[in-house]
């Protein structure tokens, strides 16, 4: 492993002395870098990997942006803004409340199927 990891430091080094990297985009900008800390740490390897497949739920977004307008809300002094911002909060949170409301787990089809198959069995 140690042969492999020198290769390819030598290799990475050689590529910048050439100017390799000079011309990639996003070259000498800062990292855009996502705040995942309202994800559970156990699950922020898996959030990231269906993040970057593209694939990303409702509910994780209408978190990010009620954590955002909350963000908005404390910073704005503005009263007719806040009020604005407010009314989106608002919004955001019954949608966010609307989902919750239909994952709970006696709502899927599936637990309702079994439930109903352990009652005819005890019958």
């Amino acid at each position: 492993m140690d042969g492999f990891w020198r290769i390819a430091e030598e290799k990475i080094r050689e590529a910048m002395n050439n100017g390799e990297f000079d011309h990639l985009p996003g070259f000498g900008k800062p990292l855009e870098l996502e705040d995942i800390s309202h994800i559970p740490e156990e699950l922020r390897l898996g959030y990231l990997l269906l993040k970057n497949a593209g694939y990303v739920t409702e509910e994780t977004k209408l978190r990010k942006e009620l954590m955002t307008l909350e963000d908005l809300l404390r910073c704005c002094e503005d009263d007719e803004k806040k009020q604005e911002l407010t009314k989106k909060w608002t919004e955001k949170q019954l949608r966010f409340a609307e989902l919750m409301k239909k994952r709970q787990p006696t709502n899927t089809k599936a637990l309702r199927d079994y439930g109903r198959r352990i009652e005819e069995k005890f019958r």
